[in-house]
């Protein structure tokens, strides 16, 4: 009998209280795996992945996960039931990338956006959000709860505006035109093929389609945020309202539309 196959399914309720950063048995690994040595860490259960604690912890089976760097592999492995939790999510785009494509070797267009992979990698793992994944010219962000903090909106509109500062938007002439989508609602979280032994963490639902619609409509150097993530966020800065028709919905969408302020 493997591994896999001893370890009972994980409810959707504990699922629920592990994302919101509330489930017991988590809380005390954190706070045990916190204290042995070194960076980098699991994000979810604080186990090192470097030094003297990262070769105990891959004795037990928590060294890092080879497809998603970010966890360990038992916190990715273990089966789950997904649970519908309200999260934030960003979607950032390329502008134009079709056209960008069409005016640059493949290979030169290649390097672009692996530029823009690890700019935008490095900006939303910093701010503790997870990298659902790299799609064409976008990138999927997930801000939860239990991971980034009860101020998940908040960090994800710092995150796209820092992207934004990364690209260039801050002057005139951007190396790659970004458009970034932001929404918080419920998502369905899950761990998708962790039956098999190989699990990603992802979000399924129309929240997920809502940030998705709002990144498409984002122009160069805009973040177009929703107004459930602007009043999670408690912004206060005075900001352009724009009212969108997105995609697949019958009502219109208020948004909030943030800018780059030229240096």
């Amino acid at each position: 009998m493997t591994r896999q196959s001893k370890i009972d399914k994980m409810s959707s309720s504990e699922w629920r209280d592990v994302l919101w950063g509330i489930h017991p048995g988590l809380y005390r690994k954190r706070r045990l795996f916190k204290v042995i040595p070194s960076e980098p860490r699991c994000k979810f259960c604080n186990a090192p992945f470097h030094g003297i604690g990262g070769m105990l912890m891959s004795m037990i089976g928590r060294k890092q996960y080879s497809k998603n760097p970010l966890f360990c592999e038992a916190c990715l492995t273990e089966p789950v039931e997904g649970a519908e939790v309200e999260i934030t999510m960003l979607f950032a785009d390329v502008r134009g990338s079709t056209t960008l494509a069409e005016n640059m070797s493949a290979s030169d267009f290649g390097s672009l956006m692996n530029r823009f992979y690890e700019t935008a990698s490095h900006i939303i793992v910093s701010s503790l959000a997870i990298i659902d994944k790299f799609v064409g010219d976008e990138v999927i962000a997930l801000y939860i709860p239990g991971l980034a903090g009860a101020d998940h909106a908040r960090k994800a509109i710092l995150a796209a505006e820092e992207l934004l500062q990364a690209t260039g938007h801050h002057g005139n002439n951007p190396w790659l035109p970004i458009g970034v989508g932001i929404h918080t609602g419920t998502a369905y979280v899950s761990l998708v093929g962790s039956e098999g032994g190989v699990g990603d963490l992802t979000a399924l639902g129309d929240s997920m389609n809502i940030t998705a619609r709002l990144a498409s409509q984002a122009g160069a150097g805009e973040i177009l945020v929703s107004e459930s993530a602007y009043h999670q966020a408690a912004r206060q800065a005075s900001v352009e309202k724009r009212t969108l028709a997105l995609k697949g919905r019958s009502e219109p969408v208020n948004v909030h539309v943030l800018k780059i302020k030229e240096g």
